[in-house]
């Protein structure tokens, strides 16, 4: 099968990109490494079945004769900044990459007559009212806070996906990504599990924001990208859905189990509390468990040794 994934460079796209060439699949892997990196697919790069193309993927785009394309079957739509650091940089740049860029994915997905999958957030459901988080709460999103760059142009691009199902009847899956960790995160991009270690790891400040009572739900890489992989292939339900791990733990119980698993001189500093940060966050999987079977298997301490020791070794 010949799969584009955008964003392939990144976190969870280098992840997937080799998990689909792995299974023989020819991927086309395309990215403007804005936030991804070339190192998470090195070793994809002599790969007779992986393809890296460089494009901003704002600008209209066709996967003409030259990438060797016929009949691309599914398109994987992750490209965007995930993190609060990285999306907020250039705040328009991603509203931008999510609506232009979405809007011009399902184009290519219309003409090709593709599956395509995008790519959502948890961060759709805001600071939720509704704990856990199903599929069909709305959120509670403020439209014009720092966040809602992000928060907003993925609900667009939701949007847009709807859309273009029902009038154009393009084939969708749209993915709903709870908190996922693991190899291949950038060490700078703020987010606490990466944060946490390298701050440990260079005996640093660990810096907590707010009281750390604030949850959230970790998911390892590779349960992400299996529920992607299963709800692209899946004929029972179009999405959204949540792919995420739901046991919850505070921000300072993630510190107290890392301390336990890293030696380190690191002391807890606590800073404010970002604007609009979800005081809650945890999935509601009933709808992955049921069209999917699918759960997360890799438990949280495993999954943080594999992320410590690449950390460690990068």
């Amino acid at each position: 099968m010949k799969i584009l994934v955008t964003g392939g460079t990144g976190f969870i796209g280098s992840h997937l990109c080799r998990r689909l060439v792995n299974e023989n699949n020819f991927v086309f892997c395309l990215d403007n490494n804005f936030t991804g990196d070339m190192n998470n697919i090195k070793d994809l790069l002599d790969k007779p079945n992986f393809k890296f193309i460089e494009h901003d993927i704002i600008n209209s785009f066709y996967l003409s004769d030259e990438y060797i394309n016929s009949d691309i079957e599914q398109i994987y739509h992750l490209a965007c900044p995930a993190s609060p650091k990285a999306y907020q940089y250039d705040s328009i740049k991603t509203l931008k990459t999510n609506f232009l860029g979405t809007l011009n994915i399902l184009g290519l997905a219309k003409d090709k007559k593709a599956r395509v999958l995008l790519t959502s957030t948890s961060e759709i459901y805001g600071n939720p009212n509704l704990h856990p988080q199903t599929e069909e709460y709305w959120g509670n999103v403020n439209p014009i806070g720092i966040r809602s760059c992000y928060d907003e142009g993925k609900r667009i691009s939701e949007t847009l996906m709807m859309e273009y199902n029902r009038n154009h009847n393009v084939d969708i899956r749209i993915a709903r990504i709870f908190n996922t960790y693991g190899p291949c995160m950038n060490k700078d991009d703020g987010r606490v599990v990466s944060n946490f270690i390298n701050q440990m790891l260079e005996n640093k400040d660990i810096t907590i924001y707010g009281d750390g009572s604030q949850t959230r739900s970790f998911c390892y890489v590779d349960d992400t990208v299996d529920g992607l992989i299963r709800l692209m292939n899946n004929n029972e339900t179009k999405g959204p859905i949540n792919i995420g791990n739901p046991n919850e733990i505070t921000i300072k119980e993630l510190v107290d189990i890392l301390l336990s698993m890293i030696n380190t001189n690191s002391k807890v500093t606590y800073l404010d509390l970002p604007s609009d940060d979800p005081e809650k966050r945890r999935p509601d999987i009933t709808k992955a468990n049921k069209y999917l079977n699918w759960f997360p298997i890799i438990n949280l301490k495993d999954g943080l040794n594999y992320t410590i020791d690449y950390f460690e070794n990068s």
